[in-house]
């Protein structure tokens, strides 16, 4: 087989392309259009073995994974800095590393002259073809400036031809490795199709004129005959290493394989760029399309095995294997997780697999359980107005359990989609993560991940927001949790991680409940605001881009319509304009605690008081309950200001927490008050709740369109660059903290920046769900070492150096 089709080192086509080159990264990356304006697009992948000394200085341990990471360290090296770059959202790290760069450049760092996020999006809606043509249109306008041509009708055909052409070429050669006595190996396959994504289509195409040319010549090529699905795969190591072992690859369906030439534009019109069924994604595609899908391939090579292959912490491929074997039970099937490069253990794998070794010899896909995090110490609480909580939320989901029973329709929903309709079309609900927090609570996380496991769903990628699925077999109803949880009729979500749309489109099967899934939009602005939580309360309709929102409100009247044929209840404009009127109010509550807090040294409370005192009030958005209990909290808080109380009488230095809360262990967090003084005035929850929900409708402005922009950028402001953080280093300078502790996964940006003001920071090896094999002892002495060095100097720095022990 020809060298010239290997597809993980561009450099040479690079510097001999006769015509303007954009790199890309995304399978969707419209190539046809890029063709058309006279550019070469040369698809970027991970290639094995690259070393990514810049982005882990830049990323750290744990923020972005092995591709990502080699991704960004060619994007940052020098020597093809000047050549454009186009990036979409085909995987939710490609928006991290758009972001990453955003910032960079921001910071004064370099980085390529000309980047364009080009935000397509693959749900088969007519508001999603709308939101295409305009992002298309942007990008159309971006290609001119870099030097391409006008993208016409006329030059998208010819395109098109030559695809037409490359797709028949590439469909002989498939042929050949599918016949009885395969002569091309499924590792020459992937390297065809992979070439297709660098080289100038003619000449891909003159290349497999070459090798069809001389057909009868190749010797055939033995082995057993192997499907592989799972992720898709950037470079040709592993199918080599799975050769090797002796297989036969004859067919693939992960999308830098076979399925990437069949995809092409069916009509040559500009308007056919904006489908969003063009080269959707795999974590698009739900599990039981894709497993339809399969059954038809597997069947079109005959192969006799299939191996699904998860890698480099693909979070979305996991959630397909049960539909898979669901689909295929006769059919020997191998499920394995390998690192970006493979090895030698994999390779064992694939062979004990290929040789009919029982599956439980390899190395499971799943974990069948984890352990319990280590019991926390309880804390100490001082607060009156959050000690009725506990019983209110008991009896609160008692009475969701009634009403469904009682023939009320009941959602499910993220926390981070809308739940302000459902609240004004007195549909009863409750937020996923919500329940997630009662399994933990009860002790019950370890049954349902057995729940899971017994199904063939992972345990381990984003088990937290699987814990409704897994109620759903729950049949135990003397340990379910609160009585258990009612069988949804609806389910919400946000398109927010790669694993969200299967996870949601299996609970969904399994429930038979109608799964809503919202468009995740991102700003592809080259810059935005970095002060936000100024911008955004009163000004959100002019800050962000009318084309998200305009998404977002259609998305929420399908929902709406949806409901109203489904339940025959009819949503009210007033209603639900109170019922973010009740929003706002709860929130700027929660915004006068904050300021409050920050200014009042000794601080009032700490952080075991603030997190329960927003998080379950915030869970019940849009009651006057939840309204009241804000301002309850807020009041207490006032009274304890002005009558001299304080969580720590003796506090002598400040922290902030960095992550989400250690639930398991709220005493975590008191452990230094008496020995050191220290107190956590400052965590995300109250932060959050201060500054992210707010969006006022006064002046007339239009309350869905309200609730769209508050939607649009959760989440942001937590984990996405120039957002998180300014405001990160803003609330630490706003509370006067002496020393920040954060988790490991915290985003790494944020702690640059906060390092950066000058501001100590201890990040810690641990994150707040699984804290199997942790060592307690050494992580508090971790922040014993911090409190008694870093943060104290620099409080006894703010207090002018005099000893505040005295």
């Amino acid at each position: 087989m020809p060298d010239g089709f290997a597809f993980d080192d561009p450099a040479a086509i690079i510097a001999g392309a006769d015509r303007p080159v954009v790199r890309t990264i995304g399978l969707d990356a419209p190539r046809e259009m890029l063709l058309a304006a006279g550019l070469l697009p040369i698809r970027l992948v991970a290639p094995a073995g690259l070393a990514t000394p810049r982005a882990d200085a830049l990323m750290g341990d744990t923020a972005m994974g092995l591709r990502g990471k080699r991704l960004l360290e060619q994007i940052l090296h020098p020597t093809h800095r000047d050549i454009p770059l186009l990036i979409t959202q085909a995987d939710s790290e490609q928006p991290q590393i758009f972001a990453a760069l955003r910032e960079l450049r921001r910071l004064g760092e370099p980085v390529p002259g000309q980047i364009h996020f080009l935000d397509l999006l693959h749900l088969d809606r007519e508001a999603s073809r709308r939101y295409n043509r305009h992002r298309l249109a942007q990008c159309a306008a971006w290609l001119e400036r870099i030097g391409g041509s006008t993208v016409s009708d006329a030059a998208l055909a010819a395109q098109i031809a030559t695809a037409d052409c490359q797709h028949a070429l590439f469909t002989r050669l498939a042929q050949l490795r599918r016949a009885d006595d395969p002569r091309i190996t499924g590792t020459d396959m992937l390297r065809i199709a992979g070439a297709a994504a660098i080289m100038a289509p003619e000449a891909h195409n003159a290349a497999m004129g070459d090798v069809l040319g001389s057909a009868d010549a190749l010797a055939a090529r033995p082995g057993t005959r192997l499907f592989v699905t799972g992720s898709a795969h950037e470079h040709a190591d592993l199918y080599a290493l799975i050769e090797r072992a002796g297989a036969i690859i004859v067919g693939e369906d992960h999308g830098w394989g076979e399925p990437y030439l069949e995809a092409h534009l069916a009509h040559p019109t500009v308007e056919a760029c904006a489908d969003p069924r063009l080269r959707p994604p795999a974590r698009t595609v739900p599990p039981g399309v894709r497993a339809q899908q399969l059954v038809e391939r597997v069947a079109a090579c005959r192969a006799e095995m299939i191996l699904h292959i998860s890698i480099d912490g693909d979070e979305a491929a996991p959630w397909d294997i049960a539909a898979m074997r669901r689909a295929l039970p006769d059919v020997p099937f191998l499920a394995v997780r390998t690192s970006l490069d493979g090895d030698e253990a994999f390779g064992e794998q694939v062979r004990r697999f290929l040789s009919g070794e029982p599956e439980t010899s390899a190395i499971p896909a799943v974990k069948a359980s984890t352990p319990k995090p280590p019991a926390g110490a309880r804390s100490r609480k001082s607060l009156d107005s959050v000690a009725t909580f506990g019983s209110y939320q008991r009896d609160w989901f008692a009475s969701v359990r009634q009403q469904v029973a009682d023939g009320a329709p009941f959602a499910m929903v993220n926390a981070n989609a809308p739940q302000e309709i459902l609240r004004a079309l007195d549909v009863p609900f409750v937020v996923n993560q919500w329940w997630a927090s009662i399994v933990a609570a009860k002790q019950q996380s370890g049954r349902y991940l057995g729940l899971l496991a017994a199904r063939d769903f992972p345990t381990d990628v984003e088990a937290y927001s699987a814990q409704g699925l897994a109620a759903t077999f729950d049949e135990d109803a003397a340990l379910a949790p609160w009585g258990g949880l009612p069988r949804p009729n609806f389910l919400h979500a946000i398109l927010s991680s790669d694993a969200t749309a299967k996870i949601f489109r299996e609970w969904a099967d399994a429930a038979g409940a109608t799964p809503f899934l919202y468009e995740r939009t991102v700003d592809p602005r080259p810059d935005i605001t970095t002060r936000w939580w100024e911008d955004l309360p009163e000004r959100w309709d002019s800050v962000l881009e009318p084309e998200r929102i305009d998404l977002m409100v259609a998305e929420l009247e399908t929902v709406i319509a949806a409901i109203e044929v489904q339940t025959g209840r009819t949503f009210s404009p007033d209603r639900f304009a109170e019922v973010m009127a009740l929003v706002n109010e709860q929130e700027d509550y929660y915004r006068r605690t904050r300021d409050l807090m920050a200014r009042t040294i000794p601080a009032p409370i700490s952080i075991v008081d603030s997190m329960p005192a927003t998080m379950v009030p915030q869970w019940h958005r849009g009651t006057v309950w939840a309204r009241d209990a804000a301002k309850a909290f807020y009041e207490e808080v006032v009274a304890r200001v002005e009558g001299g109380l304080s969580a720590v009488p003796n506090e002598r230095v400040r922290l902030m927490w960095v992550g989400r809360g250690l639930w398991s262990d709220m005493g975590f967090y008191q452990k230094w008050e008496e020995s050191h003084g220290a107190v956590f005035v400052w965590s995300m929850y109250l932060a959050l709740a201060a500054d992210g929900y707010i969006r006022s409708t006064e002046g007339g402005r239009d309350p869905m369109r309200a609730l769209a922009a508050r939607f649009l950028t959760m989440g942001d402001e937590l984990r996405m660059p120039t957002w998180a953080g300014p405001w990160n280093v803003r609330e630490a300078q706003t509370h006067q903290v002496d020393g920040v502790v954060a988790l490991r996964d915290a985003d790494p940006f944020v702690v640059r920046a906060l390092r950066d003001a000058g501001i100590p920071v201890l990040q810690l090896s641990v994150d707040n769900f699984s804290r199997e094999g942790e060592d307690q002892g050494a992580v508090e002495a971790e922040v014993t070492a911090f409190i008694e060095g870093e943060a104290r100097t620099r409080a006894d720095a703010r207090h002018g150096g005099a000893d505040v022990r005295a």
